[in-house]
């Protein structure tokens, strides 16, 4: 047994977006944690140890695609 990690969304109905592809001819026991509102903003700051003596030494916005980044239009 193992386990794979799967984050599905909903609809307003509350019917899945996308269905996962899933192995034939398996059982699967399914666990669903709701996660918190991912529209809701948390303002994050750094931990008061690092503040001040970070520097960022490239380009940030290649590390991940640019479809993650939440920017402002």
């Amino acid at each position: 047994m193992y386990a794979e990690r799967l984050i599905l969304e909903t609809d307003q109905s509350g019917n899945l977006k996308v269905l996962p592809k899933l192995p034939a001819n398996k059982q699967f026991e399914t666990i669903f944690l709701v996660l918190g509102d991912v529209s809701k903003h948390v303002k994050r700051t750094p931990h008061p140890d690092i503040i001040n003596k970070v520097k960022i030494m490239g380009d940030i916005f290649d590390s991940v695609p640019s479809s993650d980044w939440i920017l402002s239009k």
